[in-house]
């Protein structure tokens, strides 16, 4: 068997970037002195004098982007996670969300996963930030396929958007040849008639392998993937309480306001059902090697199937 390819997400954004770049005159990139970690640096190398490094003043970079936006250019402002979504809160609610601007964030560095920069920049709370600003969009892709089709579809779309991408390798499990991005809309990756697993971002290649692992104790998970946390697919949500009964959400993040509060949401005013939320469990992060930490935090696949177990 080959081994499976991985790439990280943040990658992906930046080559993404050039693409649009190449099709769209208009298509401006901002970065906040992190163009080599973010992967904008990419598309700086391609154009040049439509990149435009704001230093590190995250805060003025999205009062920037919004004023390009209001000149015709699709902006897309980059950084970490939680300083696109921490520090510049203020600035993406009131000057981008607010007025709906046509602004587009790529917040990389998200989560657990960013490991050895520690609690400080592991942001598990960004999902619950951005889905309380009206008018935002949250996009959080699984692998390097869907991640350029999340920039493409961010473009697409006029308004604002927030898209959350990782610093970890992660494996590709979608086909490039057949892949069509449908913002809002989830996939189901994997039936099953027992219990659903639903996954976002890094999380999806681990929830399908924890199905596997259950397989072997007769457990049959049907696993969905939830790239889109807002506007979330109700529909996919609401078919798989009503068929399987038993709902698991997965995310690297806070278990507070993210996917698994959007599923809840969802759940009780739909379909009551019950839901265990796997995630980041109320804690700060700490500094380590990556995998070492999904897995002392459960958000392996050996960690998703342990937690299965227990609240089946």
């Amino acid at each position: 068997m080959s081994e499976v390819k991985k790439i990280a997400t943040r990658e992906s954004y930046g080559n993404a970037l050039v693409e649009l770049g190449k099709a769209h005159n208009e298509v401006v990139v901002l970065d906040a002195d992190l163009a080599a970690a973010t992967k904008t640096g990419i598309f700086k190398k391609a154009f040049p004098d439509r990149h435009i490094d704001c230093g590190i003043a995250e805060c003025n970079m999205m009062g920037i982007a919004a004023g390009l936006s209001l000149t015709g250019k699709v902006p897309f402002a980059s950084t970490f996670a939680m300083f696109a979504a921490g520090r510049a809160f203020e600035q993406v609610r009131n000057t981008i969300g607010y007025p709906k601007l046509n602004v587009k964030i790529g917040a990389t560095h998200a989560g657990i996963s960013v490991g050895e920069d520690g609690a400080t920049h592991q942001c598990n709370e960004d999902i619950a930030l951005m889905r309380t600003i009206p008018n935002m969009v949250v996009i959080n892709p699984s692998d390097d396929v869907e991640a350029r089709a999340a920039v493409q579809a961010a473009y697409e779309h006029k308004g604002p958007v927030y898209m959350r991408f990782g610093r970890l390798a992660a494996p590709v499990i979608n086909d490039s040849s057949d892949y069509q991005f449908e913002l809002g809309k989830g996939v189901t990756l994997r039936e099953g008639k027992d219990i659903t697993l639903i996954a976002t971002g890094l999380e999806v290649s681990f929830a399908l392998e924890a199905a596997e692992l259950l397989k072997k104790d007769g457990i049959d998970a049907r696993v969905i993937n939830i790239h889109t946390i807002k506007p979330i697919d109700e529909d996919i949500i609401i078919k798989a309480t009503m068929e399987t009964k038993k709902l698991f959400t997965i995310e690297e993040h806070s278990i507070i306001g993210g996917l698994g509060s959007a599923v809840c949401d969802v759940v009780c005013e739909k379909a009551p059902a019950s839901v265990y939320k796997i995630g980041v469990r109320d804690c700060f992060g700490e500094s380590g090697p990556a995998l070492e930490l999904l897995h002392k935090y459960e958000l392996d696949a050996e960690g998703i199937y342990k937690q299965v177990k227990e609240n089946i």
